[in-house]
């Protein structure tokens, strides 16, 4: 079977490359989760490795994760392999840049804030529009007022609104802005990684995101636990979920 993840070493051998790779979706399912997982278990231990880049092939990063996996009886299995991504990601020992175009929604937007650096598209449209469907973003819900600020993460998580890359950029959610990202963040890459020690850096990393790190995972175990046994346990929350896989309304009971 196909692998949804490329995989390769990049700049000889200091810079991880994963691409999502079952455009034009490229959905977050329990199989892209597991590559992913995988692929940096396998890599980020080793001590030449400066980098991470994760990108996308196709027009899109990702239309979010599998809506099937949401519902009751799968949901679990996947909220636990998703966090556990995250988390991995971010206690990554080297920075991971993200390049971005298209569509990030859902559970790619949570994959890509799991990230370090983000290079993004002008036009490109990031959103967790999980309320949409009753249910919340969980690990969005810990990283987004991270990035953005309380007041500018609820705004997003409440409304299940989308933004664009400039707007994106003015939030400080995104490090920069380029018509291609993924050069743009290949140029940041030899500029100011490549050049400095490997082992020098994976300091500077623990430096920087200790307490941060810390602090998040903490609370995605808090979100966690209120997702899958408070929100799972309502009506609307699987109503919403089914209403979408059927392509009809929603019936909301508020309950």
């Amino acid at each position: 079977m196909t692998s949804p993840l490329k995989v390769w070493l990049d700049r000889d051998g200091t810079l991880l490359r994963l691409r999502l790779d079952r455009p034009k979706a490229n959905i977050v399912d329990a199989e892209m989760i597991a590559a992913l997982d995988a692929a940096l278990s396998a890599h980020l231990d080793n001590t030449g490795l400066v980098a991470v880049l994760l990108d996308a092939s196709g027009p899109h990063f990702s239309f979010g994760a599998s809506v099937e996996e949401h519902l009751p009886n799968r949901c679990t299995e996947m909220l636990t392999a998703l966090h556990a991504l995250v988390r991995r990601m971010l206690e990554s020992p080297v920075p991971i840049l993200v390049a971005i175009r298209g569509q990030c929604l859902g559970g790619g937007f949570e994959l890509a804030m799991a990230g370090q650096l983000l290079f993004i598209a002008p036009d490109a449209s990031l959103g967790q529009p999980e309320m949409q469907l009753g249910v919340f973003a969980p690990a969005a819900s810990v990283l987004l007022p991270e990035r953005v600020g309380q007041a500018a993460a609820e705004d997003l998580l409440y409304s299940g609104r989308s933004i664009s890359g400039d707007e994106a950029f003015r939030q400080g959610l995104v490090n920069a802005v380029a018509e291609d990202p993924e050069p743009a963040a290949l140029a940041y890459f030899d500029k100011h990684l490549a050049p400095k020690s490997a082992s020098s850096l994976r300091l500077a990393v623990r430096a920087a995101r200790s307490d941060f790190v810390e602090r998040v995972i903490a609370k995605l175990a808090v979100v966690e636990e209120l997702y899958l046994k408070d929100l799972m346990a309502t009506h609307d929350a699987v109503e919403g979920l089914e209403a979408f896989l059927a392509k009809r309304k929603a019936n909301w009971q508020n309950r």
